[in-house]
């Protein structure tokens, strides 16, 4: 899930209402782990993962995969209040990266001939979900992945946010993040522009369980077990999120250099999001995904060039395609998606002209302003250089 700045207001206004310190417990974890210590750049990149939790990020957790193999390493903690290292072990929020995910799953359902992009989300959308969307007939699923709906975004509304800080234990259903846009105007002619939406998503998601009876099933059935991913989990028990190895979540809450440890609040939250957000991985596990994407493992090669259709933002450059950003990373071409939330902050790409997928995970909130980011956004920018230079 991205946050609007909108949003961001609200919580800056929102910080003495929530003082409270929710933690949940952790242990270390033992699951195969690709050290490479061989590995040419290792050094390069251990020194700028270092000077990241040097900066006062708790944690942070690093894969990736190149013309040498596998690399993984970490720094810092999985929990501050433990003096627990982080390992690359450790699940980590996927935030945002979840979108991806989301967007195979239509495309899969696409390529099985049971959705058709190109028509009205009112073709697959129950009424008790389309009703609350201005003009929903003219939109199409092809602008929901890409975010050319013109719907507006839900977590911008202050009402939602103050419901998520004030009451941290409220299980938010998918209606609920609708009922937050009931029958706003559009913010523009469905189709003529992009701006990202977390709602597009949540009505993807809704579309896929219409469709399948149950989206995270499908994903799991579609893209987990095909891949073997072991160590990847989406809304697939009851108590969904209570595991020992997801780290520990810290939220810079004043912009003053103290962190809050805000575990309980992120867990809950992500738990309640579908298809915006929602998954956890292992460093490991999101590379192979998104290693397995781009090598046509999931998808026929023509649907996976739909993917890389890419949507031009204001200034004609390339932005967004279906469920997959565009990015320059380090002066890099780079293709996957970024994640964000209250209690962690990720990125999970691949670099075309280099062959090179990488996933980088933080343990610390990117939604808000922090004195920390700026710190950490040169060593981040140390990390490319090592990886691709």
């Amino acid at each position: 899930m991205k946050i609007s700045a909108q949003t961001i207001v609200v919580l800056t206004l929102l910080i003495g209402c929530a003082s409270q310190r929710l933690v949940i417990t952790i242990s270390p974890c033992t699951t195969e782990i690709y050290k490479n210590n061989a590995y040419s750049k290792a050094d390069d990149i251990n020194r700028a993962l270092t000077k990241l939790t040097q900066s006062g990020v708790p944690g942070v957790t690093f894969a990736m995969y190149s013309s040498e193999g596998w690399f993984e390493t970490s720094s810092g903690f999985v929990s501050l209040e433990d003096k627990l290292s982080m390992q690359s072990c450790h699940l980590q929020y996927l935030q945002s990266i979840s979108k991806t995910y989301m967007a195979v799953a239509l495309l899969k359902l696409h390529e099985q001939k049971k959705l058709d992009l190109n028509k009205s989300i009112t073709t697959y959308l129950p009424e008790k979900y389309s009703r609350y969307i201005s003009d929903a007939e003219s939109i199409t699923v092809n602008m929901l992945l890409n975010h050319t709906s013109g719907i507006p975004e839900y977590n911008s509304v202050p009402s939602y946010v103050t419901k998520l800080l004030q009451q941290p234990d409220y299980l938010f259903t998918p209606e609920d993040y609708l009922a937050y846009i009931e029958k706003k105007p559009l913010e523009f002619e469905p189709g003529s522009r992009y701006i990202y939406r977390n709602t597009n998503y949540v009505i993807l998601a809704l579309i896929a369980d219409a469709i399948t009876g149950d989206h995270a099933v499908f994903i799991s059935e579609n893209i987990f077990k095909p891949l073997g991913l072991h160590q990847t989990f989406y809304r697939n028990e009851s108590n969904y999120l209570d595991y020992p190895n997801l780290t520990q979540t810290y939220w810079d809450r004043h912009s003053n250099n103290i962190l809050e440890n805000v575990s309980a609040l992120q867990r809950n939250n992500v738990e309640c999001l579908i298809g915006d957000d929602g998954i956890v991985a292992t460093a490991h596990d999101a590379v192979k995904f998104l290693k397995g994407l781009m090598e046509g493992k999931l998808l026929q090669p023509e649907t996976l060039e739909l993917m890389k259709a890419w949507i031009n933002n204001r200034n004609g450059k390339p932005e967004y395609g279906l469920g997959l950003d565009y990015a320059m990373l380090g002066g890099h071409e780079a293709w996957g998606h970024s994640g964000g939330g209250i209690g962690a902050g990720c990125q999970l790409y691949y670099f075309p002209e280099k062959g090179l997928y990488f996933f980088v995970g933080i343990n610390l909130g990117t939604v808000t302003d922090s004195p920390i980011h700026k710190q950490a956004e040169t060593a981040l920018n140390e990390l490319y250089k090592a990886m691709l230079d």
